[in-house]
């Protein structure tokens, strides 16, 4: 059995054997290049009814 070592007090090269374990694969899919479809749906600057008058 392994003694326990905090994670702050591991070397570099141990620190980043951990967070290599930890991370997922996105199974090919660049996570930056992805955009939400509904995304552009949210949020108008433009008016619903610009030539209307406002009472």
């Amino acid at each position: 059995m392994e003694k326990f070592i905090p994670y702050e007090k591991l070397s570099k090269k141990e620190q980043k054997k951990l967070n290599d374990m930890k991370r997922h694969d996105w199974n090919g899919l660049d996570p930056v290049t992805r955009v939400a479809t509904d995304y552009k749906k949210v949020y108008k600057r433009k008016p619903k009814h610009p030539n209307r008058l406002e009472e």
